[in-house]
This record gives structure tokens, sequence and C-alpha cells, in this order.
């Protein structure tokens, strides 16, 4: 089967996890791509199309509300001597928890009456995302009434339509709503999709959502505000827990728990949430690994990767790639979840809650020495043992995003430069924990992190006619990878580099071969796999560019932090205030505006949470 992943970057959307729903630009849902209605794991509805009179109406504007609201502004032609447009046709397609509303809103200006056939038929559908996603589609779900099951008995849609007459044909849905709009009215006609699987793993969390924090100058204003519905519209619990809310990944592929994601999102947001990071760290603490199995990955003290519902099967690079429901192939969640709980108990998360995790914390360490380094080198490294997992396990996870200078591949096992550093991070931060608290062992583990530090002095770093720099990995021979990526931009703020070393990398990143005038490219425009639109060599990433944001204003580089969150802001004016997921490693000189990466997730919520260290970099956070 071919793998062609839908692209996403001209449809709309509106989301309130675990609920989506895609559309092309102008609201019609048809069975292309991604498009349609998700549940969870699962698409739904595959088209929703709106027709008036037998003609779809005549688009002229969308505007998004919020991440769970849309409107989409059709004009409804009708035979009249005037020929301005008096008859608008408002579409307002909505979002929550519980399933996708529409309120169909016609005005008329004309004086006389109307007499209008509208007309909404939908697809009923099953398809699993991972078949989505590559751009496969199932057959039609039988539906014979308002009320159905799209996947088993576990799963229930159901359809309510008041005033409309109803017709069903197979996975067919014919709403039709007759209506005579008298002169100066306004008709609404309204339909509603609820969707409910009470087998999911993931639930919509209970309690507040996120708050919009006061921000300076319009721009940062108009990103924040965009940002923190986008966030709120994908937050996750899990059913067990449902007060622990963590961030779903993105939308509309990762609609779950993704330990790396969700933890780097809840410490960009630190600056403006702590209660976020506590539930965070308590949703991944729960599941933390207790045993050894290389099938999933699992290893004690590990922090997971994803959850799903079933297995996840997909194709990366012509292999296989077949993750069991809790896969925990991650080098980099478990010290990024020690680092996200010592910087939640400096920016003031309750002792209390912090003390609920000292045991948490305790197997997280015991990781980093006894698993996460797999052959006694001191390096934490990957390889999946599995034979059918993920063959990269950094945050560039792809199967060719680990390159040489030339662009050639690196062999595994893989240490990856930035996991050293929030490895050392992470031992200095829990050994601060454990002094506080009063438990054991804070000297060794600041001893660790010192011994680490010198041996990443010693085998990391690299010199090329710019200069040195530190590379990217080391492979299974332990030598440099000499590729100049965005990784050592992830060294800065974690203490693992002297200053005369942070002067370096802040150099290099900041050339014109690294910084593209909008964000940090994944790798230089020098290396031999460089291309623009390559997922992990040569786009910017919003997430990496935010985290060297971070890392430079905590490094002391608040003139050039000031000038890549600039970059990074002008690329989301680009975007209409929704960062991507990622987007092309195109030149701001060349292109404006940005060039999207076609089969980018937006909303993206460490892409969205990039917004507050753009903020914090230009002061424009109070």
């Amino acid at each position: 089967m071919a793998y062609l992943q839908p692209f996403l970057h001209n449809l709309t959307g509106v989301f309130s996890a675990p609920v989506q729903a895609w559309a092309d630009p102008y609201g019609q849902i048809r069975s292309n791509g991604a498009q349609g209605i998700h549940c969870g794991d699962d698409r739904v509805i595959r088209s929703a199309v709106l027709t008036v009179n037998g003609e779809e109406p005549d688009w002229v504007s969308t505007q998004v509300r919020s991440a769970q609201q849309v409107d989409y502004l059709h004009f409804v032609r009708v035979q009249s001597q005037v020929a301005d447009p008096l008859m608008y046709l408002t579409r307002t397609r909505t979002a929550d928890a519980r399933g996708i509303s529409e309120q169909l809103r016609i005005e008329s200006a004309y004086n006389f009456l109307v007499r209008l056939e509208v007309q909404l038929v939908l697809e009923a559908d099953n398809t699993p995302m991972e078949q989505v996603k590559s751009g496969v589609s199932g057959g039609p779900v039988a539906v014979t009434g308002p009320r159905w099951n799209w996947r088993n008995d576990a799963t229930t849609a159901s359809l309510e339509a008041p005033g409309a007459h109803t017709d069903y044909e197979r996975g067919r849905i014919a709403l039709t709503w007759n209506v005579d709009v008298e002169p100066g009215a306004v008709v609404v006609l309204p339909w509603r999709l609820s969707v409910s699987d009470t087998s999911a793993p993931m639930v919509a969390p209970r309690g507040p959502g996120l708050s919009v924090p006061a921000v300076t100058g319009h721009a940062a204003q108009r990103l924040m505000e965009r940002s923190i519905s986008d966030l709120n519209g994908l937050r996750m619990a899990t059913a067990a827990h449902p007060d622990d809310t963590f961030l779903a990944a993105g939308a509309p592929w990762f609609f779950t728990m993704f330990g790396r994601d969700s933890l780097i999102s809840a410490r960009l947001l630190l600056p403006v949430d702590t209660r976020l990071a506590g539930s965070t760290l308590r949703a991944l603490g729960a599941r933390q690994g207790d045993s050894t199995d290389p099938e999933t990955a699992e290893q004690p003290g590990k922090i997971l990767h994803e959850v799903r519902r079933g297995t996840l099967s997909f194709s990366e690079g012509g292999s296989g790639v077949s993750l069991p429901p809790v896969y925990f192939g991650t080098i980099d969640a478990t010290p990024l979840w020690i680092c996200l709980l010592h910087d939640a108990w400096q920016a003031g998360l309750p002792a209390s809650e912090v003390e609920g995790l000292l045991d948490q914390l305790d197997a997280a360490l015991v990781w980093l020495r006894d698993h996460g380094d797999s052959d006694g080198d001191g390096f934490l490294e990957y390889q999946d043992e599995s034979g059918h997992g993920l063959a990269n396990q950094g945050w560039k996870d792809s199967g060719d995003s680990i390159r040489w200078h030339d662009g050639s591949l690196a062999d595994g096992p893989i240490a990856l430069a930035e996991v050293q550093a929030y490895a050392y991070e992470a031992a200095m931060g829990g050994a601060a924990l454990l002094d506080a608290f009063g438990r054991p062992g804070g000297d060794d583990w600041r001893g660790y992190a010192e011994k680490l530090q010198l041996r990443f002095r010693e085998a990391f770093w690299c010199t090329d006619s710019f200069g040195p720099y530190p590379a990217i990995a080391l492979d299974a021979s332990k030598r440099a990878v000499d590729g100049v990526t965005s990784n050592m931009g992830h060294l800065l703020g974690t203490g693992i580099l002297n200053e005369e070393e942070q002067s370096h990398v802040v150099r290099r990143l900041m050339d014109p071969t690294m910084f593209s005038g909008y964000g940090i490219r994944t790798v230089s425009t020098t290396n031999g796999g460089f291309w623009p639109t390559r997922y992990h060599a040569g786009s910017v990433w919003s997430h990496d560019t935010g985290m060297i944001i971070s890392g430079l204003v905590k490094d002391g580089f608040a003139e050039e932090a000031a000038v890549v969150a600039t970059g990074l802001l002008r690329a989301a004016e680009g975007f209409d205030w929704r960062l991507p997921e990622l987007f092309s490693g195109h030149s701001a000189e060349d292109m404006w505006p940005p060039v999207p990466y076609p089969a980018s997730c937006r909303p993206q919520a460490w892409a969205a949470a990039s917004a507050v260290p753009i903020a914090r970099a230009l002061g424009a956070l109070s």
C-alpha cells in the first residue's frame, strides 16, 4: 500500500479533544485526505456537503473565532433586479468534547419572500486514524436511524437536526430543510453530531482551561490569544484520572498522550501556568515503566512515548512500523519529566504536589544511569530492539533525521547531543529536589552530572572552517556525527556548556546557514541532505526555535533571543497567528508568507506553547 500522507495546510478545523472536524477552506467537509469528523483515533463522518436549491452556496469569507469555532460566510444567489448580494448564509461550526454542532444562519435583505431547499448530506465512516494518515478510507457504515455504532458497542454516534426531513441510505444521511425566508428575516437551522467512545484511554479533562496572560504589543497579543485557544482545544486526561490534564500533541494525527510533547509544552508554559505542569507530571508518572519489555520498550522508571487505543501501524521510509497501544520508545521523555518537575517546583508548584512525585523521581533518576545508558559508556543512547518500533527516538524521530554533514545517515545506537544535556540538567535538578525534601542521593547525582559534562566536552565537539560546534550525536562507533543542526540549540540553558561554548553555539545558530529569518533550521543549508521542506533536515520547527529562544534568554543572550523571537512572530503572522508544527526552511528574504510544510499539524501543542518564550524574549509578557 502506498504511503501518501494527506496535506493539511489549506484545511480549516475546529478542535476540542477528543473531537475534531477538518474541512476545506470553504467549510465543506469532503471525503478527501484528512477531512472529516473524528473522535479519538477514528473518523466518524467522512463528508458533510451543504447545498442550497441543489447548488453549493458561494463562499466569501472564513472567520476563525477560536480553536473551537469557525464561521464560513456564503452568499446565496437569488434572481433579482438588484446586483448586490443581499442574502447571507453563515455556517458556524463548533466543537466540544462531546461532538460537533452547526448553525446555518440565513439572513435576507430582499423585499420579497425567498423559498429555499437547504440540504446537508453526510457520509458515515469508521476509518482508523492511522489509515486516514496513510490516505486510506474504509467502507461505508450502515446507518438506518439517528443513532449508530461506528466501530462496536462502545462507540456511539447520534444525530439531531430539528425541523429537518432525514433520509438514510446505507452510510449516507441527507438532512433537508424547506424554508421560507421573509423580507428582513433571519432563519437558523441547527444540527448536531454527538459522539462517545467509552473504551477510549483518553477523555476530555475536568477543570478549567488555560487563561490568556497579559501581553503587550498587538502581534504578540494576537499570537498569544490564538495559541491559548488552541492549547485549550488540545487538553486531555486519562480515563482513569480525568482531573490530571495534559496536552495532546496535536491535530489531527496526535490527539493523545505523548510523553515528550506534553512535557515540553507544559515546560514552555511554566511562566504563565504551573497547574498544567503538575497534572502532566502526575498523568505521566502514573504510567511510569516498572518492568522490562523489548516489544513496548518499557523499562523501570521510564516515561512513555505515546498511548493509543490499539496497535498503530504505518510505513516509514519503506519499512513497516508497528507500535503497541502503550509505547515507551523515547530516549528523552524521562529526563524531560525530571526537568519539568524541578522547574515547576521552582516556579511555585505546591510542595505537597512535588512530594507526591518524589518516588517517581527516584525511579526516573535510576533509569538515566541503569537503563538509558545501555552500553555503559556514560551517555544515553537508543536503538529499537523490537524490530518494528521507531528507528530514531529523540524529538527528530523520522528514520532519516540523524545525518553526517555530507548528508549520509548515521548508524545506531545513537547518543543524541541534546539528550545528554537534558540528562545533565535532570541530574542537577533531581539532586536539588532530593536535598530540598530531605532525601539522600543529591551528591551522587551531582557527581553523575559533572562526569557527564566532562565526557560530553571530550566526545561531542567538532570543528570546521566556521569554528567549533557540538555534533548532533555519537554513532554506533562512538564517532561524533558532524551534521550542523538545531539540536545544539537545546544545550543552551541546561548548564552543560561553559560560557565560551555557549558563544560558539549561539554564533553558529545565528548564521544565515541556520537562521532562516523566521526560525532555526533543523540542519544547516550546507548539509548534503538539506532541503527546505525535508521533515527533519531543512525545515523550521516552531517548538525547536521556541526552546532555543528559552535557552538564549536563560544564558543571557537577550539580543539574539529577541532577533529569533521577532522572526518566529513574523512567521506566525504569515500563518494567521497559528504557528504550525513545522514549516519550510526557505529564507525570509525570499519568501513571504512562509512556505507551509503541507502535512504539518495545526494546532500543535508545543508550537502553540512557543508563544510564551516569544513574548518573554520580546519583553511583552507581564
